[in-house]
């Protein structure tokens, strides 16, 4: 590299090594500013032999850069504010894209251009040049960061976007006028999120501007719930074989959208090769580095990238600019070689003995050719936001200088210092300034390319990108129609798998990624009310989940209500028995004075049959919905009156016992079982179960519950027993008195039925066996001697009884 030098001791100076660099363009000033553009984009390939130099560069490229620092140095030199009696020039250099040669452009504005100096100067001379505008990609621009970071000069580019040139540990004097790709990166992510693309696939840059960039991209999509079906590398100079590779890897693919980090170069490639294969019908999401660029546009002659959105610099205006920049003819007092080549491939013309070779059929130039109608890349003043970078990286050094030259002796002097700290407003109004990393601030345009009807391309803005807003309003998209692959009006679909609808969850495909998944339906009594949910949420208790399963509703409360058929009859079957209860008392009433009534002990018979028109009443107290007071009535009232009932019985029957025991000689045990003996055997068996529900009701009575246990679907209403204990000692007691009669089958065949009945149906099983049981009693013991004083009075007398008349035929 022209900083290298070797030490001869005999005359003590040092020999530069190599070809001195020239300057493309200079200008002379004051103080001399750096530029480094690609004028050309390709050179002439031959494999290298070590034995000769390289051969020069042939090509043309990026006037339009050199063009706008120009103007803006113009315009400081013309200012009376800025820099005032100071002028500012410029050594302009040629990288061509090329990493070496853009190096070696930065060594030479650093460093003298002598051939021989003296050995006192130490082969090292005061920078040339007090800032550089840098190259636009940012490979070059991190290799010549790297070698002039310790001369602390400053690197400013106006196209460099990659993160990783924020590294001030790195590159600490390099700055920019473009956003980092830190901020464009997520950007892009989000705006896949916002078309609702969860399934892409990304190509990007073989370099350092591709490949930091899609990182930060793909690790964004992550967090975004995005997934990268695919991620490829191309580069411009990649073999064929490897392109091809690319492309089946796309054809392969079942995601329609395609990501990409891609310099123009690189994506001219790919869409070559998308046009040989057919390949149409993709959605593309580019980076600034293509999106609003006007030669990929004139290229995609098939309408490939149709529909495609991306990021790119907002639009810009800086009045005078263009006409500048068209005014192209200024360059022949500046470099009369460079204004030769760039005519001749302007016009498509030859000058007279020039020394590149002459096609058949081309004219010769006469270098006063008219601009006016001439369209092509040059003429084309999309990349204004571009230019007006430029503009703004030379405004912001003056800046700097001017703040140098105001100070005092103080203050300090490095121009990169100040050149950190400057702010201040275009004469178009935006702010300029540097963050602590030397980026600007962060905000783009998204750009939807739309066909026009003469077949080109509409860089149309459809919405807004600004990183300085809360993340939820930083980006913003217009009403504006927009047009995507294929020009539909629809948005695209590009997903692994469709969304799953509420009343199902996300199951993930195994060995697959997060974005392919299946979809079940959520289980009984769990829910998912949101799109893509991924698991069901348990109703509560109460509730149950639809058929849907999409909402919870809360679940049918059951019990034996007087409104359904069981109901309805068990109440029909209690107010039969009580009326039938009823018509016999009065029946008895009616005819209590004859022999049947007065034999039947009528003070026990009336008292058996009010226990049992309570007992008939006592089972409507199970019927309908529980209450306090109905759960604390129906077992306690029913156990008191049955008892009541059992002891009558009981009392009744020990009558006929003791009056059978009496017939025998000597005996008189009727006089200890007399009326008033038996009525205290009624009440004290009924007292031992009054006793018992009094206890319960004190200790632990029943109480309304809902078993929510036993059904999924439905609560059950019914009364919990409170003491169990209680419960079986009311029952036991009554078991234990029937026990000598008959109807004690009934009771003992309840119990197992009570105990594996669900829900109402067990409140249904005591029903019936209280009115198994009050039916029982009252047929067995009333309705035969009803049948005798109705149907067969001539039985209803005392000698009958006796057994002393004669039946008759």
């Amino acid at each position: 590299v022209s900083s290298l030098a070797i030490y001869l001791a005999e005359d003590r100076v040092c020999l530069q090594m190599g070809d001195p660099e020239n300057p493309q363009l200079s200008k002379d000033g004051d103080i001399i500013l750096g530029g480094i553009f690609s004028f050309h984009r390709s050179w002439i390939n031959r494999r290298d032999t070590y034995m000769h130099k390289p051969l020069p560069l042939q090509c043309i490229r990026g006037f339009q850069y050199a063009q706008a620092m120009l103007f803006a140095i113009d315009e400081i030199n013309n200012s009376s504010d800025l820099l005032p009696g100071i002028t500012l020039g410029c050594k302009i250099y040629d990288s061509c894209g090329s990493i070496a040669r853009g190096v070696r452009a930065s060594l030479a504005l650093i460093n003298s251009q002598e051939t021989t100096f003296k050995l006192s100067d130490k082969c090292t001379k005061p920078a040339q040049v007090q800032a550089i505008m840098g190259e636009s990609s940012s490979s070059p621009n991190m290799a010549a960061a790297t070698v002039i970071g310790p001369f602390h000069i400053p690197l400013i580019s106006h196209f460099a976007t990659c993160a990783c040139l924020s590294d001030k540990n790195k590159y600490p004097s390099f700055l920019r006028t473009i956003p980092s790709d830190h901020y464009q990166s997520r950007a892009l992510a989000q705006l896949v999120k916002y078309f609702g693309w969860t399934w892409v696939g990304a190509v990007r840059s073989n370099d350092d501007y591709g490949n930091n960039g899609m990182a930060t991209v793909i690790e964004t999509a992550e967090e975004l719930g995005i997934c990268v079906e695919y991620s490829v590398a191309v580069f411009r100079t990649d073999p064929m074989i490897k392109i091809l590779q690319i492309i089946d890897i796309i054809k392969s693919s079942t995601s329609k959208v395609i990501v990409t980090f891609l310099s123009p170069g690189d994506l001219n490639v790919l869409l070559q090769e998308f046009s040989q294969h057919n390949l149409t019908g993709y959605q593309w999401v580019g980076s600034e580095g293509w999106i609003f660029d006007s030669h990929t546009a004139a290229m995609d002659v098939h309408h490939i990238l149709d529909g495609a959105v991306g990021l790119s610099i907002p639009k810009a205006h800086v009045t005078g600019m263009k006409e500048y920049i068209l005014d192209v003819k200024q360059l022949n007092s500046s470099s009369k070689e460079l204004f030769r080549e760039f005519w001749e491939a302007l016009f498509d013309c030859k000058f007279e003995n020039s020394a590149s070779t002459t096609t058949e059929n081309q004219r010769e130039c006469s270098g006063h050719e008219d601009l006016a109608g001439v369209k092509n890349t040059f003429t084309d003043m999309s990349l204004m936001p571009i230019f007006y970078n430029i503009y703004k990286e030379v405004y912001a050094v003056a800046h700097a200088l001017h703040d140098i030259l105001s100070c005092n002796n103080t203050c300090n002097k490095t121009i990169l210092h100040h050149i950190k700290r400057i702010r201040f407003k275009t004469k178009e109004g935006d702010e300029v300034y540097f963050n602590e990393n030397g980026d600007p601030p962060a905000k783009y345009e998204i750009i939807n390319w739309q066909p026009t009807e003469n077949g080109n391309v509409e860089f149309v803005p459809v919405g807004l990108y600004d990183a300085s807003l809360p993340a939820d309003r930083q980006l913003t998209l217009t009403n504006r129609t927009l047009v995507w692959a294929q020009n539909s009006e629809q948005v695209p679909v590009s997903v692994c798998s469709e969304k799953c609808p509420p009343g199902t969850r996300k199951v993930l495909q195994k060995g697959k990624p997060v974005c392919c998944y299946d979809c079940l339906r959520c289980a009984d009594g769990e829910i998912s009310n949101s799109t893509d949910s991924i698991s069901c949420v348990r109703c509560h208790s109460e509730f149950w989940s639809n058929e849907r399963r999409d909402a919870c509703i809360k679940k049918k409360e059951e019990f034996l209500s007087y409104e359904e058929m069981m109901g309805a009859l068990l109440t029909a079957a209690s107010l039969l028995g009580t009326c039938l209860t009823a018509v016999v008392m009065f029946i008895f009433f009616r005819y209590r004075r004859t022999p049947i009534v007065r034999a039947n002990n009528s003070e026990l018979s009336f008292l058996l049959l009010f226990s049992l028109t309570l007992c008939f009443l006592c089972s409507l107290t199970f019927i309908g919905r529980p209450s306090g007071w109905s759960c604390m009535l129906r077992h306690t009232a029913f156990g008191i009156t049955f008892v009541l009932c059992i002891s009558c019985v009981l009392g009744k029957t020990m009558v006929v016992l003791m009056a059978f025991r009496a017939t025998l000689p000597g005996s008189n045990v009727m006089k200890w079982f007399g009326p008033a003996q038996q009525r205290l055997s009624v009440l004290g068996f009924t007292l031992i179960q009054v006793f018992i529900c009094l206890l319960w009701l004190t200790i632990s009575p029943p109480f309304p519950f809902k078993n929510i246990k036993d059904f999924k679907d439905r609560i059950i209403l019914e009364c919990a027993l409170g003491s169990a204990v209680g419960f079986w000692a009311v029952l036991g007691y009554i078991g234990l008195l029937a026990i000598m009669l008959i109807f004690c089958a009934v009771w003992v065949t309840f119990i197992p039925a009570y105990v594996s009945s669900p829900g109402k149906f067990s409140v249904a099983v005591e029903i019936f066996a209280i009115l198994s049981s009050g039916f029982g009693l009252l047929i067995c013991i009333f309705i035969p001697k009803c049948y005798i004083i109705l149907l067969k009075p001539e039985r209803n007398t005392k000698r009958n009884l006796m057994g002393k008349e004669a039946p008759t035929h």
